[in-house]
């Protein structure tokens, strides 16, 4: 076993919020791994991320803001990184780790954009967003779910959490021997509040209602499953050298009210979607007890662009050469080796919004170390008003007008980056690597800001990689009497009758020429056009 390079576990949940961590004063959850974390190693108490899912995961991927990946929403085109964006998997892989994501990817379902083409070795993850949305196998639920075992669709048993910490636990335990890279990336506690009863029904006696019952059962299931995963390397004698990083990715989802009730989340404003603290600033608790301090609450700001530098630091790992990293590593404060005091001010910058290009102004936020700028115009003091409740804009106008000249040079300087209005990464058809092709309507491209439903107008942006003969079976919703189905690719265009109650055709012998395109795929029944729900595409030669 390499003694001198530590091993590297990232855990990631998705919605779960500040609030969500016992240790920080929620007054109905407990959670016993991750306050032992926390009272193990570092609690950073001012971690800001992307308000949404993807975008935080290209961040954290990268080290750079996410409107440099191409990753600048959750769908729609919108969530696939720029395939030549390099990845800490990638880093880490070429300084001789084993690298292994189990969960969730959310960058890109197809070649050459999935974990298997960035560095994963090893990967378990399930489609798209999240189980259960329109990226996902027909029918599948967190429980019993059929998820992709390094590109391959297989079936398992058993509850997704659990099964995605087994897999984890397998491969410390397979490469205990070698330094190794761990990616756990829940999709719990996002939505649908899918669960066992037996965690749901502590919440419900102590008096919860049922969504919120269901949200800290999946919190505590995790943290569960963080506990198995912390005793398989205590069991392996791997602790001491071992980083764990927990984050959550974004505040909580659609079940932070319900019933006139608020979740907890211990007075920050708003939620996933917000640019206040609701919305970005989540738990971030680092662990490795070989150099890292015990019991310390660290209120320097940082962001999720900053576990690429400090773990490639750590481990003794090249950063990409002529990229842009703008993380900082922040392990001399992690240590105790520079004191916070002696550590700079920073301004950090995060925005989203729906629609295929980013609109300067629009849902974003400039993050100091005492005064955040919401929107442009909105000033707080979130040291002595954490729940941004007063506006001190008017009375520090020369704050409001150096953030928005910080915020300036940085939209400015992040849009350059992609110059092609953000235009979104290709997906090969026909490649070696991945044929058949799957395309879901996950990342179909839509000209509005939204659109999932049958009686939406998607196609996909895609590059023949191959010229010749190809298979395209298309699955559409059940049709209610005869229809027509067509495909479009570009000038070729190919129609089929289908009989009524079908929900599939397949278009043979299509020939493709080699480059890039538009696929389109839908059914025209009597009044109605109902968009493709996916595409199989096969190369066949």
């Amino acid at each position: 076993m390499d003694q001198q390079r530590p091993n590297v576990v990232v855990v990631l949940t998705d919605d779960q919020c500040w609030g969500d961590v016992g240790v920080h004063g929620n007054p109905h959850l407990a959670t016993p791994t991750l306050d032992r974390l926390c009272m193990e190693g570092v609690d950073l108490t001012r971690f800001y991320t992307c308000t949404v899912c993807a975008p935080t995961r290209a961040s954290l991927m990268t080290g750079r803001y996410n409107y440099r990946t191409r990753a600048i929403d959750t769908a729609y085109g919108r969530a696939m990184m720029d395939p030549e964006e390099v990845t800490l998997a990638e880093i880490l892989r070429g300084a001789g780790y084993r690298t292994g994501l189990f969960g969730k990817w959310h960058l890109g379902d197809n070649y050459p954009m999935r974990a298997i083409d960035k560095g994963f070795e090893e990967v378990l993850c399930h489609r798209g967003g999240g189980m259960c949305q329109p990226s996902d196998f027909e029918g599948n639920k967190y429980f019993d779910p059929m998820l992709l075992h390094n590109g391959q669709p297989k079936k398992y048993t058993g509850y997704c959490t659990d099964i995605f910490a087994d897999a984890a636990i397998e491969f410390v335990e397979q490469h205990r021997d070698e330094p190794f890279f761990v990616y756990l990336a829940t999709n719990a506690p996002h939505s649908p509040l899918q669960v066992a009863e037996k965690w749901v029904e502590p919440y419900r006696q102590k008096g919860l209602n049922e969504t919120f019952a269901r949200v800290y059962g999946m919190i505590k299931n995790v943290d569960f499953n963080l506990g198995r995963l912390l005793a398989g390397l205590e069991r392996l004698g791997l602790s001491e050298n071992t980083i764990v990083w927990f984050m959550g990715d974004n505040g909580a989802c659609g079940s932070h009210a319900h019933d006139g009730l608020q979740r907890y989340n211990a007075g920050l404003r708003d939620f996933k979607g917000s640019m206040y603290d609701g919305g970005i600033r989540e738990p971030s608790l680092v662990r490795w007890p070989a150099r890292l301090p015990r019991g310390v609450k660290l209120d320097r700001v940082a962001h999720l662009i900053d576990l690429v530098p400090t773990v490639a630091a750590a481990c003794g790992a090249e950063l990409p050469a002529n990229v842009t990293i703008d993380g900082l590593n922040i392990l001399p404060i992690l240590t105790g080796e520079v004191s916070a005091k002696e550590w700079p001010d920073r301004a950090l910058f995060t925005q989203w919004h729906r629609g295929n290009i980013p609109e300067r102004y629009r849902n974003c936020a400039v993050i100091g170390q005492q005064y955040k700028l919401v929107n442009g115009k909105e000033l707080y003091d979130v040291i002595n008003d954490s729940g941004e409740t007063r506006d001190v804009a008017e009375k520090h106008p020369d704050i409001v007008r150096e953030m928005r000249r910080q915020y300036e040079s940085w939209f400015d300087d992040v849009s350059t980056t992609r110059p092609d209005n953000y235009e979104p990464p290709r997906i090969h058809l026909g490649s070696h690597e991945e044929n058949p092709t799957v395309l879901t309507r996950q990342d179909w491209r839509i000209q509005g800001e939204t659109g999932w439903a049958d009686e939406d107008h998607g196609s996909w942006q895609v590059l023949v990689t191959r010229p010749g003969s190809y298979s395209i079976r298309v699955h559409f919703t059940k049709t209610e009497g005869a229809a027509l189905a067509r495909m479009q690719l570009d000038e070729i265009k190919h129609e089929l009758p289908v009989a009524a109650g079908a929900t599939e055709c397949t278009f043979e012998g299509v020939e493709l020429p080699e480059g890039p395109a538009c696929l389109e795929a839908w059914t025209e029944g009597k009044d109605r056009r109902t968009a493709a729900f996916s595409i199989d595409v096969s190369y066949d030669g």
